[in-house]
């Protein structure tokens, strides 16, 4: 007797009258009963378990071809099945050999030994060749193949619609699908999904995907090729067959991956562009290949940046999928995916590559907030990042000299970065310091995101502090040779033109970046003849006297030989409370000590105006620049004396 018959005694159904109740309970206590359940269990186990053995020793040709298409035994023996013929052929209680019959019989006389075509057999193709109307569509099943005519409510004029399908389209179908079949290329690579080892496809993953949602589908994706020239039938199913998208050595297991994959051409030769599809659960229960986009195959050279934060992201996706994971960590898990997306599949931008930049850093935030330790902060970033990321604005030149900073560079190695301030890492920068599962507590991180302001001037005077610990009078921020800010664009930071919160932003991006392999450019323009995007006027504002006072008050070395500025810690703490007038009158005294004669005695200044002096200290200039500032410094005096 079949396992479910015999369960089915036992079972309580509605209308049973009362003795039939208590037969039933009667019968689920009848030791005799359990032993004989136990027993059809056994041998119902023992069956499903050899269920495709002889089917895998025996069948050959059309039905081992259609048996590898729509499972894959593995090698204990277990049974998975590809998403794209559903489970073993069937989705739900659609079966597609059985539908597939129903659709031969609507364009072919199956009662004539000869199989004629019928009349409406014509007219159907055309339709599904060359798109010429038909009245002959049938209601039928289109499993998940056609989710745009499986019928239902809003698909007519009506409330509610048929489903309609053309027969020929379910048959040609069937006939491609056989070529799609699994392969060991696919199951013997240790990161691929065995679920889905069919050609082309893929871990799910919302990147990309306009409609994101919070579903963890376990169907994954399915990304299809489109080819411009002819093909064969058997060089066609040599591509499937290898599906290669690779990763140097490794296979494309994600959407990303497969992104970074085409864009570098790492797929079959021949192919013009892939149709993503994600086989999601809509309508209900209703499984569906849902498309989800169309992908050019083009060589984008930047992808390779990508490289270094693959790693990074394929942690972050995990932490993220983790049942437990924050609703803010999913939400900019899945903003960085859409970022890496758009900048391997569009054309190539600064303004897309700084979102990626822009998006890791909101990661390292809640990272900082104890979520997703485990991921690690920003890897190390080749300097490439920085010529991709490029836009000409004074954002990013003030970023860049910012991310660079360090109390000095030793053979081009940078000392004491000022990443040290942002996050506690580990002296590699590769992993948290964590104690307790929560970041460690240091004195010296002093940034913390909330306001970039305030960050600059924490920043600032925690240096001063660590300088005057190891007995040093000076700032020890020096930044990357070529990196150094021009006082121009520091000018514009102090009268408001300029996106502090981008600056910082792209800053501790920066700070990631790999400093000892940065390689300056050839030659360097000079400050004030190059062009400032993102100033007002043609021609940029210089820095006024009473800024050039501090800066050159809080430099990290002497001026020249004759003439040493020490700075006093003083200084930065009443420009942070905002009295720039006290401050100036600090910075103007160790001048004059130091043999200047400053062109003003005093200036007044709003708060809001001091702490940003305090904040544009934090960005290093170079020793040249700071000689130009003092010679302006004379120059201005002396003509006021004549």
């Amino acid at each position: 007797m079949a396992v479910r018959e015999i369960k089915n005694r036992t079972k309580t159904r509605p209308g049973m009258t009362a003795a039939e109740k208590t037969a039933s309970r009667k019968l689920k206590g009848n030791p005799e009963f359990k032993k004989d359940l136990a027993a059809a269990e056994r041998f119902f186990k023992d069956l499903k378990a050899d269920l495709f053995g002889p089917a895998l020793r025996s069948w050959r040709g059309t039905h081992r071809s259609w048996m590898d298409a729509a499972v894959v035994v593995t090698a204990d023996g277990e049974a998975k099945f590809p998403s794209l013929l559903g489970t073993g052929g069937s989705d739900g209680r659609l079966d597609f050999t059985n539908n597939l019959m129903q659709r031969l019989s609507e364009v072919f006389d199956l009662d004539d030994s000869a199989a004629k075509a019928l009349t409406a057999s014509v007219h159907l193709l055309r339709d599904a060749f060359w798109a010429h109307p038909s009245k002959s569509l049938s209601s039928a099943a289109v499993g998940q193949f056609l989710p745009g005519s499986a019928g239902g409510a809003n698909m007519t004029t009506g409330p509610d619609g048929p489903s309609l399908v053309n027969p020929w389209d379910f048959i040609l179908m069937m006939e491609g699908a056989v070529c799609l079949s699994a392969r060991a290329t696919r199951r013997l690579d240790p990161r691929a999904a065995i679920d889905a080892s069919a050609p082309f496809a893929v871990r799910a993953q919302g990147a990309g995907v306009a409609s994101r949602g919070q579903e963890k589908s376990d169907r994954g994706e399915q990304w299809l090729p489109l080819w411009s020239n002819p093909t064969g039938h058997q060089e066609l199913q040599a591509m499937l067959g290898e599906a290669r998208m690779q990763l140097g050595r490794r296979v494309a297991h994600r959407p990303l991956d497969v992104a970074r994959a085409i864009s570098r051409l790492g797929v079959a030769r021949g192919l013009t562009s892939f149709v993503r599809y994600g086989y999601l659960e809509r309508n209900g229960q209703s499984n569906m290949a849902v498309p989800l986009g169309r992908l050019e195959i083009t060589e984008r050279p930047d992808s390779r940046l990508v490289d270094d934060l693959a790693g990074w992201l394929d942690r972050l996706h995990q932490r993220a999928r983790d049942k437990h994971a924050s609703a803010q960590l999913i939400q900019a898990e899945g903003r960085l995916s859409d970022a890496v997306f758009a900048a391997l599949t569009h054309d190539s931008s600064a303004e897309r590559w700084q979102a990626i930049l822009l998006a890791a850093v909101a990661i390292e935030a809640i990272q900082a907030c104890g979520s997703a330790l485990e991921a690690g902060p920003i890897p190390p970033l080749a300097p490439d990042w920085l010529e991709a990321s490029e836009d000409g604005s004074s954002e990013w030149r003030l970023a860049r000299a910012l991310g660079s900073a360090a109390g000095e560079y030793r053979a081009n190695e940078p000392v004491d970065g000022v990443r040290a301030h942002w996050l506690p890492l580990d002296a590699d920068g590769r992993r948290f310091r964590v104690s307790e599962k929560r970041l460690v507590r240091e004195p010296r991180v002093v940034m913390f995101g909330r306001d970039a302001v305030e960050d600059c001037g924490a920043l600032v005077e925690r240096r001063l502090v660590e300088a005057a610990q190891g007995g040093e009078r000076y700032l020890p921020l020096v930044a990357a040779h070529g990196c150094e800010s021009d006082p121009f664009d520091l000018a514009a930071l102090i009268a408001g033109r300029v996106d502090l919160g981008r600056v910082m932003g792209l800053a501790r991006a920066f700070m990631a970046v790999r400093w000892r392999d940065w390689v300056p450019p050839a030659s360097t323009a000079i400050a004030g003849d190059r062009t400032h995007r993102g100033l007002t006027g043609s021609r940029p504002a210089r820095p006024d006297e009473a800024w050039v006072g501090l800066r050159l008050a809080s430099l990290p070395w002497r001026l020249n030989e004759s003439r040493d500025v020490r700075v006093d810690a003083a200084m930065v703490r009443r420009l942070r409370s905002g009295d720039g007038g006290g401050a100036l009158e600090i910075a103007l005294r160790r001048l004059s000590a130091a043999g200047l004669r400053p062109p003003l005695r005093a200036a007044l200044s709003n708060p809001a105006t001091a702490r940003l002096w305090a904040a544009a200290l934090a960005f290093p200039i170079s020793w040249s620049q700071a000689q130009t500032l003092a010679r302006t410094f004379e120059t201005t005096n002396r003509q006021e004396i004549r």
